[in-house]
């Protein structure tokens, strides 16, 4: 919270709503407050949501760290990851298409 609430220069926003939602796919607090309020406020404020509130507390339901990342490369192709909720994982239904898969994988090669 204290990271979306400073003024430091050189971010990629200066809205503090704004600066909370690109950080929150970054959490892993196992101590979240229970008040989502702040949270609620900036999908309001930056968003069409229909019910912040709800959203924001569904959004902070068991948030914490999500376990080990399974990660596996066949030969030169892409990095896939195997969980539920990855974007990289081509089992799941809303993954990336193969081009994009290789792209992002090409954009964070070392």
């Amino acid at each position: 919270m204290a990271v979306a609430a400073n003024a430091l220069p050189g971010g990629s926003t200066t809205n503090p709503h704004a600066r909370l939602l690109l950080l929150l796919p970054a959490f892993g607090d196992a101590e979240v407050p229970d008040n989502a309020g702040r949270l609620a406020g900036a999908l309001r404020a930056r968003t069409s949501v229909e019910d912040p509130e709800t959203l924001a507390s569904a959004l902070l339901k068991d948030q914490g760290t999500p376990g080990p990342a399974r990660w596996t490369t066949a030969g030169r192709g892409p990095s896939i990851n195997d969980g539920e909720y990855s974007f990289r994982n081509p089992a799941n239904r809303f993954a990336l298409s193969a081009d994009r898969l290789a792209r992002v994988t090409a954009a964070l090669a070392p």
